[in-house]
């Protein structure tokens, strides 16, 4: 049996208290994964942290509503002071106790406090996944962090490059060897790849701010994920796929959730006409003055029937006044057609399951077949990541030639520039490429209910 109050008790402690750690730990080596930094976020946002609370509350409500399957008690004391003019005062005393035990409700109680579980269970599914937009979203600017911060990386050695071999031109010029028109063309080049570092820098500072600001944390922490452009679509079976799709998929969790639910309310629905039986009993002490000396008691049965079409209530009590007086009462009363337009309540609610049933089939089949479609899809951005790293190298020979070509008069400085900033361009496609693939595997993970990471922790355990 599940703990509700448990499960969302550490839920909140540890939203509340993650913080702490990751941030202190954020200077350090090791810095932050993925699902660090989703963690961090969602424990960050105050108002998902309010939602677990008031969550808290309610299944802390729904815990107390187990008092319903137990005696309900009643205890009343009351005092009739008479004082008459011409006739003889009378004081009287009572005090007594009431019981009354549910009996037998056909189960509908029971299946009342499953449809409210259900919900809860809903609900709570519903914040896990508010979570995870937000975890989403900070995960999002890490990877765009990364990629920022790799192609800043390959334009400033473009750029030192460039700086490079503006000086040799410089010392070329003094020479003779060169035109002043060809140092105009290697500034301009130089210029144009500053503005674009510096666009990119300024991209990479938002990007930051945005991701510290998430995370509610004072500085950037250290990031422990990098981007690879060499690194590999880590495999996996489709038939695997589908299968971790369909048992931790959010939407197909909440989707069974709320067919449980469902099914819950028809129940209830179905048992509707079966009576309510109570056991009622009572005793009480009366008199004119301290101690009470006289007392009675009763003990009696109710029956209670609703339908549709017939509604009413039967009761027997007996009971005993002693020493001599004994009491029994019997009442019944019948209601005729009380509410037939429920009955089509009754079979609305049969209907809704029937649809609710019928869209927990689709989306378990779509949940599937999108999971293989997401493996698929990460195995072509697999392939073009590699497609671009080959053009890398090609690239990156095709600069080692003209290297070859400067020396052997056959090739300008300039055009020298320019194939270094092509190198350049291929070696940012090569990151874009890695950025794209993470995309996809992010949002197969999501498909596949893992955290930030987790195909990696699955390549690993295969």
């Amino acid at each position: 049996m599940r703990k509700p109050l448990t499960k969302i008790a550490l839920c909140l402690m540890v939203l509340s208290r993650c913080l702490t750690p990751l941030a202190a730990d954020s200077g350090t080596d090791e810095g932050l994964s993925f699902a660090d930094a989703g963690r961090l976020a969602a424990a960050a946002s105050d108002e998902l942290r309010n939602e677990y609370r008031l969550h808290y509350l309610r299944e802390g409500a729904w815990t107390w509503g187990l008092r319903a399957f137990f005696p309900q008690l009643t205890i009343s004391a009351s005092e009739d002071d008479r004082i008459s003019a011409f006739g003889s005062d009378s004081f009287g005393k009572n005090y007594s106790i009431g019981v009354e035990q549910l009996i037998w409700d056909g189960g509908r109680l029971s299946l009342y406090r499953k449809t409210e579980k259900a919900e809860l269970d809903l609900a709570l599914n519903n914040l896990g996944r508010a979570a995870n937009e937000i975890a989403e979203s900070a995960v999002g600017f890490y990877r765009q962090i990364l990629f920022y911060r790799k192609v800043k990386h390959i334009r400033e050695n473009a750029l030192s490059s460039l700086e490079e071999q503006k000086s040799i031109l410089l010392k070329e010029l003094e020479l003779g060897l060169v035109l002043p028109l060809d140092l105009s063309a290697a500034n301009l080049t130089i210029v144009g790849a500053r503005i674009g570092l510096l666009s990119l820098s300024l991209d990479l500072e938002e990007a930051e701010e945005r991701f510290t600001e998430m995370l509610k944390l004072g500085a950037m922490p250290a990031l422990k994920e990098e981007l690879d452009i060499y690194r590999s679509f880590p495999g996996i079976e489709l038939s695997a796929a589908r299968q971790l799709a369909e048992t931790g998929n959010l939407e197909l969790k909440a989707a069974r959730l709320s067919l449980t639910r469902r099914q819950a309310e028809a129940r209830s629905a179905a048992l509707s006409w079966l009576p309510v039986i109570r056991l009622t009993g009572n005793f009480g002490v009366m008199g004119q003055n301290y101690p009470l000396s006289k007392y009675n008691w009763s003990v009696g049965l109710s029956v209670e029937f609703s339908s549709p079409w017939l509604s009413g209530r039967l009761s027997g009590l007996g009971g005993w006044d002693p020493p001599d007086e004994k009491s029994a009462r019997i009442y019944g009363s019948m209601n005729p057609l009380p509410n037939p337009a429920e009955s089509f309540s009754i079979k609305n609610t049969r209907l809704v399951l029937e649809i609710e049933n019928s869209n927990y089939n689709l989306a378990f089949s779509r949940i599937g077949r999108l999971a293989e479609q997401a493996v698929k899809q990460c195995a072509l951005l697999d392939d073009k990541r590699d497609l671009a790293v080959q053009a890398l190298m090609l690239e990156e020979e095709k600069y080692r030639l003209a290297e070859l070509k400067l020396e052997l008069g056959r090739l300008t400085r300039v055009q020298l520039m320019e194939a270094r900033l092509e190198y350049a361009s291929s070696e940012a496609a090569a990151a874009e490429a890695a950025l794209v693939l993470l995309e996809a595997e992010r949002e197969l993970e999501k498909l596949l209910g893992l955290e930030p990471g987790g195909l990696n922790a699955l390549r690993r355990d295969v």
